[in-house]
């Protein structure tokens, strides 16, 4: 088992967090990673408390206090526009000061996303792609993803 935080960029500080969920559900995106079988457990959600972090300094640490052994920065931070400019910054500090690893994406990256920062290029710009590999990895992801994608949530069923 894995007790993990998940932290949201404050700009969807209303986020449901359902994309999140569902990947960490499905083993989609950054928790492709784990096996089915291996139970994760949620123990923190939370918004950063806005640029440049008001949380930041206490969050993660009730988090950490309630188990947490790792801390997601959600894919929100790199779909907003522009893309976070403090994730290096919060990234470090969770990881020297609260002493915990950070990963950065959680669900994948909707296509309707890639579509508009590729066209846009702020993620070139920002050299986001260090941050992007493990929500971007696989294509029909970014289509399952893409809430603007009419049979988005529609399943298909074969018999």
């Amino acid at each position: 088992m894995v007790k993990i935080g998940i932290m949201i960029c404050d700009r969807n500080r209303t986020c449901t967090g359902n994309k999140c969920f569902k990947s960490i559900i499905e083993r989609d995106g950054a928790f492709a990673e784990y096996a089915q079988d291996e139970h994760i457990e949620v123990v923190g959600w939370m918004a950063c408390g806005g640029c440049p972090g008001e949380r930041l300094e206490s969050a993660p640490a009730d988090m950490k206090k309630y188990g947490a052994e790792v801390i997601y920065f959600a894919s929100c931070y790199l779909a907003g526009y522009p893309i976070c400019p403090y994730i290096e910054d919060h990234k470090n500090y969770i990881e020297k000061v609260v002493g915990l690893p950070v990963k950065v994406g959680t669900h994948p990256m909707p296509r309707n996303y890639l579509n508009a920062h590729n066209n846009i290029g702020d993620w070139k710009r920002d050299s986001a792609a260090r941050w992007l590999t493990n929500i971007t990895r696989n294509s029909n992801d970014a289509d399952k993803y893409d809430s603007t994608n009419p049979n988005f949530l529609k399943q298909t069923h074969q018999s």
